[in-house]
């Protein structure tokens, strides 16, 4: 029975999605476009991040070293 319960639960849960295009709720001002736009964006554009948002990932941003010339201060370790 508690399964049951539980499916049931499951399946209301899974039909809340919202399925029809973004509107701002009746009775409140549309949101504020800034002075360099020259229209109010879209619901679509507010959801869109900016790239600094989500940044691609560099795993080296020097490239390879440079060898390095005899080096006088390039020592083994000392013995113990």
């Amino acid at each position: 029975m508690t399964r049951a319960i539980a499916f049931a639960a499951l399946l209301l849960l899974s039909a809340c999605g919202k399925q029809g295009a973004l509107e701002p709720k009746a009775g409140r001002p549309p949101p504020v476009r800034s002075e360099t736009q020259t229209r109010a964006a879209t619901p679509q554009e507010m959801l869109k991040l900016d790239p600094q948002a989500v940044p691609t990932r560099v795993d080296d941003n020097q490239g390879p070293l440079p060898e390095r010339g005899n080096d006088p201060f390039n020592l083994p370790p000392p013995r113990k």
